[in-house]
């Protein structure tokens, strides 16, 4: 589990495919704290590493992996949001977050909005229930909160108002229209829909 919360900005120093593709990550974290088979959300995709050196360490992304984010586009030199596990008795400073991306989504436009940045988002139409005002939800491994919500015809339009700190701490400064963006909803909503669905 995670927070939503980034600790570092990692970047792909190397990939090579193999039976599936291994991911060479560039960090600051202290490597020698981190175990081998431990879970590392890497722009918000739960990866787990599978050997380490004194400042990287490689994840295998599966075929699934690729297929079910944006983990396709990632190259040589791509930055990546990392957050380590959550421990107990850590603070659970942004929302539930499990690393497991329900969608992708694209940035569709970047306002000036005071010193903060307003950026809209297109989700696709199977996400768009779960996407409300004032809800949390995970954006390349980072927790936000909804703006405003507007839904359209191929699925949902949504703004997040990103302050100067996220936007300087996170991969979200180098963002551009265009760029393709692992969504996780919230949990909550997750389970809600399937209580509904069950419940009638």
């Amino acid at each position: 589990m995670f927070t939503g919360i980034i600790t570092d900005i990692g970047t792909i120093s190397a990939l090579e495919q193999r039976g599936d593709l291994r991911a060479t990550i560039q960090t600051h974290y202290i490597t020698a704290e981190i175990d081998l088979g431990a879970s590392i959300a890497c722009s918000g995709v739960c990866l787990t590493v599978i050997e380490k050196g004194t400042d990287w360490f490689s994840v295998d992304i599966s075929g699934e992996t690729l297929r079910c984010t944006n983990a396709g586009a990632w190259a040589q030199g791509t930055r990546l949001n990392l957050e380590r596990a959550l421990k107990v008795g850590d603070e659970l400073g942004g929302h539930i977050v499990s690393g497991h991306v329900d969608g992708v989504g694209r940035v569709i436009a970047i306002e000036p909005a005071g010193d903060s940045h307003l950026v809209w988002f297109a989700a696709p139409t199977e996400l768009a229930p779960y996407i409300a005002p004032k809800g949390s939800v995970t954006l390349n491994g980072v927790s936000l909160t909804v703006n405003e919500v507007v839904d359209v015809s191929d699925g949902v339009h949504f703004t997040i108002n990103i302050i100067p700190h996220t936007w300087q701490h996170t991969s979200f400064g180098t963002t551009k229209v265009g760029d393709a963006v692992n969504i996780e909803i919230d949990v909550l909503a997750r389970y809600l829909s399937r209580m509904k669905a069950v419940l009638g």
